[in-house]
């Protein structure tokens, strides 16, 4: 596995600053939106680094719309992004993603194919107790097990990759590193993991996942 070590010196001081500048992008924060953190800032880079000019990418749960703004920074890629939060939404129209506003899949046409779907789930195993009052909720609780928006992504996210198309998957080792990467070769994909950090209680790694292709052994 390659290690990517993430810098944030380019961000700055994230908490007192109302944007944050990273790889080429700036972009504005809100306070009802996940502000970004390690997580991605490690998917941000791994998306640049393993994403071609011409390719055509889909976010889901794009939030303040950060790792879709350094992509586009760095790389010429027709992209769309999908986000429940209409407060994250609207931060990431602002930072000019194309945005939907819709729950993961919903409101993409079928026939709408992509090279690249990007995602940074909520992974956080989460209890009743646990949960955050308001839209940003929806950015932590990952259900019980920390998978519960991980299962229906899963299971739409094939329909939606053009031949040969693949995904970038952020996960925590808190969810379930090798559960997670059994769960995607069940829905046909071949996994790898890119990059990986160490971040205090968990270790944060992006997982790529492409199509096996129907006759080919492993």
């Amino acid at each position: 596995m390659h290690t990517l070590q993430t810098s944030f010196t380019d961000a700055g001081n994230r908490d007192s600053m109302a944007c944050i500048s990273y790889r080429n992008a700036k972009v504005e924060r809100d306070e009802n939106a996940y502000d970004p953190a390690e997580d991605s800032f490690l998917l941000a880079d791994a998306v640049v680094e393993h994403t071609s000019d011409g390719s055509r990418v889909l976010e889901i749960g794009t939030g303040t719309g950060f790792v879709s703004a350094v992509l586009k920074a760095n790389r010429d890629v027709d992209l769309v992004a999908t986000e429940i939060n209409p407060h994250a939404s609207a931060c990431a129209k602002s930072n000019g993603i194309e945005v939907i506003r819709t729950d993961m899949f919903a409101g993409i046409r079928k026939e709408r194919l992509f090279d690249l779907i990007i995602f940074n789930p909520p992974y956080l195993p989460t209890s009743e107790e646990e949960k955050v009052p308001g839209w940003l909720n929806y950015a932590f609780d990952g259900g019980v097990d920390g998978r519960a928006a991980i299962r229906p992504f899963l299971k739409e996210a094939r329909s939606y990759l053009a031949p040969g198309g693949t995904v970038l998957l952020l996960i925590s080792s808190l969810t379930g590193i090798g559960e997670i990467r059994r769960e995607m070769e069940g829905h046909g994909f071949l996994t790898e993991i890119l990059s990986g950090i160490k971040c205090n209680f968990e270790e944060l790694v992006v997982i790529k996942a492409s199509m096996r292709m129907e006759g080919k052994k492993d």
